[in-house]
């Protein structure tokens, strides 16, 4: 991605007795906010937890989402009015409250 893009990461961190459908997200959730954000997402990763810090550990995450835009107002003008459909699907793939994080890319 470009320098001054933006990226929306969603982490789902991996903890006892929480669910993450792999299947699910990958398909049917990135597909229904890809077509649902249209052409202001510039490119999205979904990445799956292997490993932890230390040798042989569990990872933090079970998942991260990635999506980026061409500027912060893209992102919201795109996500807003979604928000509420997104954010109604997270219970069909995981019961782990996910964490958001905006940032700006530097390099």
């Amino acid at each position: 991605m470009k320098k001054g893009s933006i990226k929306v990461s969603v982490l789902y961190p991996k903890a006892n007795g929480k669910h993450f459908d792999m299947q699910y997200y990958s398909k049917d959730h990135v597909g229904m906010v890809a077509k649902l954000l249209g052409n202001s997402v510039l490119g999205a990763t979904v990445e799956q937890g292997l490993l932890g810090s230390a040798p042989g550990s569990a990872p933090e995450f079970e998942a991260i989402g990635n999506l980026y835009f061409e500027s912060l107002e893209s992102f919201q003008n795109s996500f807003g009015p979604n928000a509420e459909k997104i954010m109604g699907d997270v219970p069909n793939f995981t019961n782990i409250q996910p964490i958001v994080q905006i940032s700006e890319v530097v390099i």
